[in-house]
Parts: C-alpha cells; structure tokens; sequence
C-alpha cells in the first residue's frame, strides 16, 4: 500500500528528504505522496522513514492503495531499474 499524508501536517519539512524514491512533495497546502512512486520504502529500508521522522504522526497507509509486498518489491524493482 502506498502512505498518504493527511491535512493535520504541519509541513515541517522532515519527510521530504527522507524519501528515497522522491515520492513526497509539497501540495497545494501540505506535502503529498504519489502512490504511484512511494512502496513503503520497501526496498531501501525496513519501515517507511517518512513515519520515522513525522513529529505530528500524520502519515498513515492509503487503504485506496493497497499492495502487497510483492507488489511493492515489484514497483522498487521498477523504480530503480
């Protein structure tokens, strides 16, 4: 599944550059994650680092974007070619 972001971010700039697959980016009033580009950080890492460094927990999985792992390791394999 991909993460999304919700509207109590405080756009404290953390998760951005904490994305390895450059899937964070501000939105029109907070950042946003493409579904299409975030797995999770599977791949890179053991758990999604964006939820790491959230100070506010405003991160959480997009139940309109379920995955499953294979589907994620497929998507990182895809990414990073």
């Amino acid at each position: 599944m991909a993460l999304i972001i919700d509207d109590s971010c405080i756009n404290c700039d953390m998760c951005e550059p904490e994305c390895p697959n450059e899937a964070i980016t501000m939105g029109e009033e907070v950042y946003e994650i493409d579904p299409s580009l975030c797995t999770e950080c599977v791949g890179h890492y053991d758990k999604p680092t964006c939820i790491s460094v959230c100070p506010i927990d405003c991160i959480a999985i997009d139940p309109a974007h379920k995955e499953s792992q294979d589907d994620l390791l497929v998507k990182y394999a895809q990414l990073t070619g």
